[in-house]
């Protein structure tokens, strides 16, 4: 699912225009990421978790040149946990008969 399937499906459940629908939802995913380049704890209940970790440093090799190495620096991640609603919808889809 794209943000324009999900402009047209929010659009269409509450008849707003889909500009307005957009305008907020990327007000909203603007603030989300502003949020996390502050390193802020983003909490969405029953949807998850944001938080910003960071991964330490090491060593990576190339696959066709496993000799050479290739150090890769310390740097800022985005970490995600599902929340309990998500957890349990998927677990409910996983567990039901395909077709």
């Amino acid at each position: 699912m794209t943000k324009r399937d999900l402009v047209v499906q929010i659009s269409r459940e509450t008849g707003l225009i889909q500009e307005d629908v957009y305008a907020v939802i990327q007000k909203t995913l603007d603030h989300i990421t502003e949020a996390l380049g502050k390193g802020e704890h983003i909490e969405l209940r029953e949807f998850g978790v944001f938080d910003v970790c960071i991964r330490k440093a090491r060593v990576g090799r190339n696959p066709n040149r496993p000799e050479h190495t290739v150090p890769i620096p310390e740097r800022k991640v985005v970490k995600f946990k599902a929340g309990k609603r998500m957890k349990e919808t998927i677990a409910a889809t996983a567990a039901a008969p395909a077709g």
